[in-house]
């Protein structure tokens, strides 16, 4: 017998996963506009397999083209599935490719299916004392399911014992052929007994233990569906035959035939060129780099990953109170929360997730609403089951942005206490300029991992799904997979962070206790006059009106203001002005430093200059502006960054509050619409002129010292001198 440290045999369900990943991602395409979503779920699939099963010898089976043995059992098998989709077939090819390149046995049995195929290696394994573990989404294998054989579904990160088959099925995994037979497929074509659905299939199989016995005690059934059932038992023997997985293929290899080959590193990355997986291109074009040189110090390689993964989909409330009596004893979790908008003052929470152990992390799901979506726990019972653990400021939490996380939350009237850590801002503060402070760059450069992105599960561009329209197979194990990720970067970042002193300070008395502060300073929002802003737009627009009526005065003729191409062809052919500078591509520039320089010598780039900074001012301030009022507080809500800024200022987005110009009067008049409510004020700080106090520091000057001491105004100091 083999020893029980031998690795499982890992056998993929390769024909399982093509169409499971063709359905559950977003359309995705090369710029050549071939079709590449299938690729990278499988391929996806296959590589996260590796980690998690490192050392096992996995073979990966797909369907051979043509018909099987069950097509001469029964002419009218399958015969009611559509022809394969063209953009799906294109894909098949590629996938065999990628997969012979990482260097897996792949295997297709003419006659057979992929099932019978695997079932036959899994037979083979277990009878040497080696464990099986079958990747597949296929309930049919779950009939394969013994002491030595598991099924894992790497889409949803779920696996499958015989506890699970019961479990999920009600019935054992001898029972499940039966099971099948009874309730018949009608993707496959298997007659089945009508109207016998699952709950009535388990109920028979409780009560008579095998289909041989169901259809022994057929007249003992009342009602219809006893009719049903003695109309099909002449046919359910076939029905057994069709959805029975051959375990005794004649094969012309054995497990032992099946060697690893070693990875075709040049041609796996020519493939991942061509149909554009930049990640992975980056993956493999660093561990090439790493590989080839020795210079990197230990600072900079990840730590070491587990191979751990243990994630589950939350829709049963007993498992959800088992998970809340966890997190409640848990001296710190993890948490992430997805939700349906990027802008925190008009997300709504789709799930959360949590993890208290690496490698093993929890979602659940509960607004997703798509069309067949499953059937979730309620979310404002959740979420009021949640509130008394999130609210507690004694029970330590740390997420990868929670300012984000904890205004979602307030919109729930949920408000995030104990905050411990932040992953984004343990990063930034231990190295501000290093990489940026994203949770995929983090993973990649402190765990050696490339996690499932967001465009992954939610496509991209105009066809990007919102998460509630993501399929909850897909969803999960993305989102179950951020809250591990926070946990493990957490546990890689702080011990470094604990090294330096003045670090670890700025974190803990200045970053962490800001994070709620900059919450409740974004929730506050800006109060915005919008009339204000409507009336400075229309002058505004009449100005630049006049500005480019006096432009085609200048030229003899109308054309495009706006067009840099128009703009250099009267400039530089017909008027005949000196080319400055050239662009990348070699034609003239009309940079604003290009076109002060021609203002010198002619007014049209003047009236070019004021036309733009006009229409800027009025394309991103007194018309959007007001467009970004939230209906319901009447005021913006920007966000502000903490991690974004090498010197450790903040910076704000959608909108930027921190550009509006204030050297012309233009620009002051549009702060003039920011306006306080009756009774308040609005305060302005800023630093005075840090980097040159900084420089004076450091530089030791003593005329700089002497002026800033004595409050002088330095630019006069500096001039006197």
């Amino acid at each position: 017998m083999t020893s029980k440290n031998t690795p499982p045999v890992v056998l993929v369900d390769g024909s399982s996963y093509l169409f499971r990943a063709y359905h559950a991602l977003p359309p995705l395409t090369t710029s050549k506009n071939h079709p590449t979503g299938a690729i990278k779920g499988v391929i996806s699939m296959i590589r996260r397999l590796e980690q998690d099963f490192p050392g096992s010898k996995m073979v990966v089976v797909f369907d051979a083209k043509g018909k099987t043995f069950r097509h001469d059992l029964y002419e009218e098998y399958k015969a009611n599935r559509p022809p394969m989709p063209e953009d799906l077939a294109c894909q098949i090819k590629p996938i065999h490719e990628i997969v012979k390149a990482m260097g897996l046995p792949l295997l297709t049995v003419t006659g057979v299916e992929a099932d019978d195929v695997i079932g036959t290696l899994a037979n083979e394994a277990t009878s040497k004392g080696i464990d099986v573990v079958v990747s597949t989404g296929d309930k049919d294998m779950a009939q394969l399911v013994s002491d030595h054989v598991t099924l894992i579904n790497t889409m949803t990160e779920t696996r499958m014992d015989r506890d699970g088959v019961v479990e999920k099925f009600g019935v054992t995994p001898e029972q499940i052929v039966d099971y099948l037979a009874l309730v018949g497929d009608k993707v496959d074509n298997i007659p089945g007994v009508n109207k016998c659905g699952p709950k009535t299939a388990v109920k028979w199989l409780q009560s008579y233990e095998n289909l041989d016995n169901v259809i022994e005690h057929a007249d003992e059934i009342k009602g219809k569906i006893g009719e049903y059932l003695r109309e099909a038992t002449e046919t359910l023997p076939l029905s057994r035959e069709l959805a029975t997985i051959r375990t005794d293929v004649e094969l012309d290899f054995g497990l032992e035939d099946l060697k690893l080959r070693e990875q075709d590193d040049e041609q796996l990355l020519e493939l991942f060129k061509e149909y554009e997986f930049r990640t992975w291109i980056a993956e493999l074009e660093q561990g090439e780099t790493s590989s080839s040189s020795n210079t990197h110090s230990r600072e900079d390689k990840p730590e070491k990953e587990t191979s751990k993964k243990d994630y589950s989909v939350i829709t049963d409330q007993q498992e959800l109170d088992q998970w809340l009596e966890r997190l409640k004893s848990a001296d710190l979790f993890a948490f992430d929360t997805e939700t349906t908008s990027l802008r925190y003052i008009d997300a709504e929470i789709v799930g959360v997730s949590f993890a208290i152990n690496p490698g093993e992390a929890a979602y659940v799901p509960l607004g997703h609403n798509y069309m067949g979506a499953p059937e979730q726990l309620d979310r404002d019972q959740v979420l009021d089951q949640l509130k008394p653990l999130l609210e507690d400021p004694q029970l330590a939490k740390v997420g990868q942005n929670l300012k984000y996380d904890r205004s979602v939350l307030l919109n729930h009237d949920i408000e995030l206490q104990g905050i411990r850590f932040d992953t984004m801002l343990e990063s930034y503060v231990l190295d501000s300029t290093g990489s940026r402070h994203d949770m995929d760059t983090l993973s990649l450069k402190y765990l050696g991992l490339n996690p499932i992105r967001f465009e992954d599960v939610a496509g991209k561009g105009k066809k990007q799904l919102t998460f509630n329209q993501v399929p909850v197979e897909t969803a999960a194990p993305y989102a179950a997979e951020d809250a591990d990720l926070v946990l493990r970067l957490h546990q890689t970042l702080y011990p470094r962070l604990k090294q330096f002193e003045k670090q670890h300070e700025l974190l803990e008395n200045i970053e962490m206790p800001l994070l709620p502060v900059l919450s409740r300073i974004e929730r506050t929002g800006v109060r915005v006059d919008s009339n204000m802003l409507a009336r400075q737009s229309v002058e505004l627009s009449e100005r630049i009106d006049t500005l480019e009526q006096q432009a085609f005065d200048q030229v003899g003729a109308d054309f495009n203001i706006a067009s840099p191409k128009q703009i250099q062809e009267i400039l530089f052919e017909k008027l005949q002005l000196p080319v400055i500078s050239k662009t990348p591509k070699g034609q003239p520039s009309t940079s604003e430093s290009v076109l002060q320089e021609l203002a010198e010598q002619h007014e049209l780039p003047k009236l070019i200059l004021e036309h733009r900074a006009l229409s800027k001012l009025r394309s991103t301030y007194t018309e959007k502006l007001p467009l970004l009022v939230n209906p319901d507080t009447g005021r913006v809500h920007t966000s502000y960054h903490q991690a974004a800024v090498a010197t450790g200022r903040l910076s704000s987005t959608d909108p930027n509050l921190q550009n509006i110009p204030v050297r012309t009067a233009d620009g002051r008049r549009i702060r003039e619409a920011f306006v306080p409510e009756p009774g308040s004020v609005l305060l302005a700080a800023d630093y005075s002129q840090i980097e040159l106090r900084i420089m004076a520091h450091l530089s030791g000057d003593e005329g700089l010292l002497v002026a800033f001491a004595e409050n002088q105004d330095i630019h006069r100091a500096t001039a006197s001198e």
